[in-house]
């Protein structure tokens, strides 16, 4: 058998970094692809899986490979206290549109209009993979399935749709962009089709995103705070879904 080191040379350009255990943990529930994973400590890394998350231990002990620690550290930019580190195969953007296009659908699409931080973008991925969105869409210049967002989603990618889109190909349904002037969401029901838009975290909403929005809405908000952050409107909105009548898949 062809050594880590080696298969992971041969698979990197091709693959995202799962950076820890639990990023290798959720890819593997969620059927990623995962063609190397490595840890510096084989028994404590199967220990804590079967601790934590017993229903993939089995398939960890057949993918993990110990390496030494400089290896290990050779691998990662910043080496995670799990000590394991692995790659997945990104899903194609065919396989991600058609999840988006699917209908009907079961669960909103989160929509980030050109988002900036990389940290928040991991988190609503996280956010919506918990709540069972169809997928969470980004317009603009970041790369949603960038290694710093991998880490932040911590491997839940692989639980939903991720693309990056232009505007004028986002999904069809009805869609709902956060705006502090819009209807306050209390009042509303948002339908499971639904295409939730969040604005950047610089500039709100886009001239293009706003003139296809069928529905402005704002969150409740205590007079002079100017804004929450990112994935707190987002939680907020997924709950607020969930809440009247949605249901996590």
């Amino acid at each position: 058998m062809t050594d880590p080191l080696t298969r992971w040379r041969e698979h990197a350009a091709d693959c995202v970094l799962l950076d820890g255990f639990h990023a290798l943990k959720h890819a593997v529930r969620f059927a990623a692809e995962v063609p190397v994973a490595v840890t510096t400590d084989r028994p404590a890394a199967l220990a804590l899986a079967g601790e934590l998350a017993p229903d993939v231990r089995d398939t960890l002990d057949t993918l993990l490979a110990e390496v030494p620690e400089a290896v290990y550290a050779s691998l990662v930019p910043r080496p995670h206290p799990t000590a394991v580190a692995a790659l997945a195969v990104r899903p194609s953007r065919a396989a991600n549109l058609e999840k988006l296009a699917h209908a009907p659908r079961r669960a909103p699409v989160v929509v980030l209009d050109d988002p900036r931080n990389l940290g928040n973008a991991g988190a609503v991925i996280r956010l919506a993979a918990g709540f069972g969105a169809t997928g969470v869409v980004t317009t603009g210049t970041l790369d949603p399935w960038h290694p710093t967002v991998v880490r932040g989603g911590a491997g839940l990618h692989f639980a939903t749709a991720v693309e990056r889109l232009a505007v004028a190909e986002l999904p069809s349904g009805p869609l709902f962009a956060l705006d502090p002037e819009g209807e306050d969401l209390r009042g509303l029901k948002l339908p499971d089709d639904a295409v939730l838009a969040f604005g950047s975290e610089r500039s709100g909403l886009s001239a293009e995103l706003r003139a296809r929005t069928d529905h402005l809405v704002s969150l409740p908000m205590r007079p002079q705070v100017s804004s929450y952050n990112l994935a707190t409107s987002v939680a907020m909105t997924l709950y607020h879904w969930s809440a009247t009548g949605g249901a996590p898949a």
